[in-house]
């Protein structure tokens, strides 16, 4: 459209028109007539093609719509400028009600988890943790398993790749090789994780559960102190009243090896359903950490010993919380999760 008194006038009823009472609308008015691709602007750019003979005639009231745009902004400006600012988070009153927030639920894992890292952080281990996805090296072969070890068979690992060996880790035993490889003795390192299993799940089962497993290696070490060890864990998480026992059994990475119950917590050793009515319940296995798994991870068997054990969180908190379906902890059901409740 080419520039006209009637165009000037049209834009003249829209200035008028608009109402600035906030800093989006002034800003919108000065991109749409004052910035360089606005209205105003364009009427500029159009005078320059008009002719001399009618410039004189459009000159003054394109100039007088610019002045008035210009003035109206200006004012806008200002009265924003003035107006009372909205209240800031600062600006609050410290006597009103609280806001009833619903309270959080932690999961009973993480409650278990925490506490168990927290008895064995007072007697020295710190924290360490590994990936998920391992080789062979860190899951079977320095940990001592032969080649034709039944847990390497697909019916307990999932493998990723054949060749490499790569698989979901089994146990966390494998940041135990990873810990000994890559620092020197003395360690007295907590392992936690979650490990996988190629296994059917049931209430008694699952495919994938977390551990919590145990390191110590140093000159000197016996299995009198690990014996010691855990009965300080157990007293700890079961009450002073709790009692351990030892029975032997076979890991390859530890030599000698041993099964550790304790005695029932729900009828205090006298016999239930919970023990099958024998008093005790198998919390872990452990062992003193075989001279072969040392010597794979560079440690020299004739100097250090060490123990390790490990435990599933889940088996834990199962005792702890007389829980009857492993299957609970991972369905993210509210009505079992609700029950764990953080207090403020």
């Amino acid at each position: 459209m080419s520039l006209s008194l009637a165009l000037i006038e049209q834009i003249k009823s829209e200035i008028e028109q608009v109402i600035l009472d906030n800093s989006e609308k002034t800003e919108q008015f000065r991109l749409d007539f004052l910035s360089k691709k606005g209205k105003i602007s364009q009427l500029f750019d159009d005078f320059k093609l008009v002719e001399p003979a009618l410039r004189k005639e459009l000159g003054k009231p394109l100039n007088e719509l610019k002045q008035a745009a210009e003035q109206k902004w200006k004012e806008a400006q200002e009265n924003v400028a003035n107006q009372p600012k909205e209240k800031t988070a600062k600006q609050f009153d410290a006597s009103a009600p609280a806001w009833n927030f619903p309270v959080g639920s932690r999961h009973p894992l993480s409650i278990i988890a925490n506490e168990i890292q927290e008895i064995f952080s007072k007697i020295g281990f710190t924290v360490a943790e590994g990936p998920e996805i391992e080789d062979d090296w860190h899951n079977f072969s320095a940990l001592n398993f032969p080649k034709e070890h039944p847990a390497r068979d697909m019916q307990d690992t999932f493998f990723i790749s054949a060749e490499p060996e790569i698989a979901l880790r089994t146990h966390t035993s494998s940041v135990q090789v990873r810990m000994m490889e890559n620092n020197k003795p003395p360690l007295r390192m907590l392992m936690p994780g979650r490990v996988y299993r190629n296994e059917a799940i049931s209430a008694r089962a699952h495919c994938f559960f977390h551990q919590v497993e145990g390191l110590y290696v140093d000159k000197n070490v016996s299995f009198a102190d690990l014996k010691q060890t855990l009965l300080h864990f157990a007293r700890e998480m079961f009450g002073e009243d709790t009692k351990i026992r030892l029975r032997p059994s076979y890991f390859p990475f530890t030599e000698p090896s041993a099964e550790v119950d304790i005695s029932c917590t729900v009828c205090k050793g006298k016999g239930c359903n919970i023990c099958k009515y024998s008093g005790w319940v198998e919390i872990l296995g452990c062992g003193m950490v075989h001279p072969n798994v040392l010597t794979n991870c560079s440690i020299d068997p004739e100097v250090y010993t060490g123990f390790a054990f490990g435990m599933g969180i889940e088996r834990i908190a199962i005792l702890k919380y007389q829980v009857k379906d492993l299957r609970l902890f991972s369905q993210n059901d509210l009505r079992f999760i609700q029950q764990f409740k953080s207090a403020w």
